[in-house]
């Protein structure tokens, strides 16, 4: 580092027209050393080989130098072709040097003499990166179930570490011959990508993967936190951003740990020291604090962190900057800030709708009871075998005995337009076809078993045939809309009857503003029909019910009252039905006021977009322009002023319409099916 430090020195002294390039290629080879010995000698290798080949600068302009510089910092996804497109900018910036002094090339070949060495054996950050993994993944030589995440920049220092750890035996359990280390690098094959994610993110039980070694391209947009708590950077990048995605890999929902643990390295004693840049163990311990600062900014805003701290951490490699200015980063930092807060607002908005969303399903009785009824008729019209009732680990046997029926199932065998119910059985890595479930309690945080949700193709091709059922005119129904249901006697000790109905709300033109399906019944005591006004006791009886052996002298009974109790029933619906419409009124207000508000946002929205671009001073140079070029400029501004015109007319148009159609509010029911309930003792 001091021979770099002075090397970068000699440069600048150079009768060199541009201080640029000169800081550009000394904080290049100083992120290269900060990463690995092998990533800084392969690129001071280019500097030395083309320094010592070029008979004087060639020239080049500044502006081309420029473009390979910012082809070299964009993002890519393969890491070849950034390592290749690294060198060559090296190389193109090398050759425009001009001869180096004799102090200069004497640091030089120094610098390349420690590089061809050090590259050759471990450095002291991968030394104590074997034995952290000795003390935590492979405890006394013995494998644990804990897993890790290692992180670095290049792909050179990729394979510079899987070498080290392969040699100390980090790659290979030698007993089983089974991979304990995977890597993932951008650029490999998108199958292959997919088969270490599926191996990593698998339970340690079946899959011996301890360690992943990854650089920033390959794990862009990758869970990985299924089972791993655990990450090392191996270098601290300069952008701190790169830090924040890298621990966004298992910092994320879904985590199941309670904290998630992020190491990096830092010099002995970094503690006791004043800051202070210039220095090795001064400028990794600056790395550090940056480190520190962006932590806080997530735990305090929760979102992304400075670009200051970017510029910061640059200023400080080059010898231009020796502490870290905390109130420039927050202060300079408004932009960023106001983007955290509407982040956050973002997390608000969703967890209101998420509420929202479960109160549907409660209303709706999105259950897991009713989806799995769903698939068994389903199932049943269809003409296919039933589900098969499967075991899984904790859930079924229930080991608490608190469950009573079976809630993980293997789907039997289906062919045809079926077949694509079956996809995404298979587990990612074991390849093994796992049991499915209806209740998201039990999927969550698994990956053993698969959540059928109301989207899943099983589900709805069940309700394909379901509703083609229900409306079918045909004799031969399978379906039918009654049916009987036994209930325990502590429930009910005499028949009862509920009726189902779908009631919609329409508005203005018969605008459908409201569906939903309620149910009203009463007791059936002496055969006189008594209404039972509480809707929970109704759902007591429903949820009680069960199917069994009804007698038929039973059922004829309860059939032959049927005439005398239907315009009871009806009643008894029409009156739920209004309950329902009055309850309704509110929300459909609410509804019309918030589709209201959304309307003038968009226009309001709209109309100082347009009055933004109209304030746009003119093209400078206008007079370059074409005559066609600057009539049409001419036509799109005088668009844009009529539109400006228009949108309050056509805000008081849509305010006005959505009034209209909250208006003349009219309730309509649709009987659709009869339930009566016997209690057990009927039964006997």
């Amino acid at each position: 580092h001091l021979y770099l430090q002075r090397y970068g020195e000699e440069l600048r002294k150079s009768s060199f027209s541009s201080e640029q390039i000169a800081e550009f290629l000394l904080k290049l080879l100083k992120k290269r050393l900060f990463s690995s010995p092998e990533s800084f000698a392969t690129t001071l290798e280019k500097h030395y080989e083309t320094i010592f080949q070029t008979k004087g600068n060639i020239p080049i302009s500044q502006a081309n130098w420029q473009r390979k510089l910012e082809e070299v910092e964009e993002d890519y996804d393969d890491d070849t072709e950034k390592e290749e497109k690294l060198l060559e900018v090296v190389e193109i910036t090398s050759r425009l040097f001009p001869p180096l002094s004799s102090s200069a090339l004497k640091l030089l070949q120094k610098l390349q003499r420690w590089a061809e060495k050090a590259r050759a054996r471990p450095d002291s950050k991968a030394k104590k990166l074997l034995q952290w993994l000795e003390e935590h993944i492979r405890p006394q030589g013995n494998w644990s179930n804990k897993r890790v995440i290692i992180f670095t920049e290049y792909r050179t220092t990729q394979n510079w570490l899987y070498g080290i750890l392969a040699s100390h035996g980090f790659t290979q359990d030698p007993k089983t011959k089974e991979s304990r280390l995977l890597m993932l690098y951008g650029g490999m094959p998108l199958k292959e990508r997919e088969r270490i994610k599926a191996a990593f993110q698998a339970s340690p039980e079946i899959s011996p993967v301890r360690i992943l070694l990854a650089t920033d391209a390959a794990s862009e947009g990758i869970d990985l936190q299924n089972y791993c708590y655990r990450l090392i950077h191996y270098e601290i990048p300069w952008n701190p951003n790169r830090m924040e995605q890298r621990n966004g890999r298992i910092d994320r929902h879904g985590q199941k740990s309670s904290q998630v643990l992020i190491y990096h390295f830092v010099p002995k004693g970094y503690q006791n020291r004043a800051p202070q840049t210039g220095n090795l163990i001064g400028d990794l311990e600056f790395l550090y604090r940056v480190a520190c600062k962006m932590e806080k900014i997530q735990r305090d805003l929760l979102g992304k962190v400075s670009p200051v701290l970017a510029t910061q951490v640059e200023e400080a490699m080059v010898g231009r900057r020796t502490l870290l200015d905390v109130e420039k980063c927050e202060g300079e930092n408004t932009p960023s800030y106001r983007m955290l807060r509407f982040e956050k607002k973002i997390q608000q908005d969703i967890q209101r709708l998420h509420s929202k969303l479960e109160e549907s399903k409660k209303q709706l009785q999105l259950t897991p009871e009713n989806l799995q009824q769903v698939v068994e008729i389903g199932l049943k019209l269809a003409g296919k075998p039933p589900l098969i009732e499967a075991t899984l680990a904790g859930v079924w046997p229930d080991p608490h005995k608190k469950r009573q029926k079976c809630p993980v199932f293997y789907l039997p065998k289906l062919d045809g337009s079926w077949r694509k119910c079956l996809q995404g059985l298979r587990h990612p890595y074991t390849g093994e076809v796992r049991p499915i479930t209806f209740d998201p309690a039990i999927a969550q945080g698994r990956d053993d078993v698969v959540l059928i949700h109301l989207n899943h193709s099983l589900v709805q091709l069940c309700l394909k045939y379901l509703r083609a059922e229900i409306w079918s005119q045909g004799n031969s129904k399978k379906l039918h809309r009654v049916c009987y249901k036994l209930v325990p006697p502590h429930i009910l000790n005499t028949p009862a009857v509920l009726a189902y109905a779908k009631l919609m709300i329409l508005g203005n033109r018969s605008h459908k503003l409201h569906e939903e399906i309620l149910f009203a019944g009463g007791t059936l005591r002496e055969g006189k029909f008594s209404r039972i006004p509480q809707v929970s006791k109704l759902k007591e009886i429903l949820d009680s019910s069960r199917e069994g052996e009804i007698p038929p002298q039973t059922i004829h009974y309860l059939a032959s009252l049927w005439p005398s109790i239907q315009d009871s029933l009806r009643r008894a619906l029409e009156r739920r039905m209004r309950e329902r419409t009055s309850i309704l009124q509110t929300t459909l207000e609410r509804i019309k006021e918030k589709e209201k508000s959304n309307m003038k946002a968009i226009l309001e929205e709209l109309q100082m977009a347009i009055q933004k671009e109209l304030e746009k001073e003119p093209p400078a140079q206008l007079e370059l322009f074409s005559e066609e070029a600057r009539e049409q400029l001419h036509k799109n501004r005088q668009r844009l002023k009529r539109r400006l015109e228009e949108i309050p007319c056509e805000l008081e148009q849509e305010l006005q319409a959505i009034e209209e159609k909250f208006s003349q509010i009219e309730a309509r029911l649709f009987p659709l099916a009869v339930t009566f309930f016997v209690p057990q003792n009927w039964s006997k």
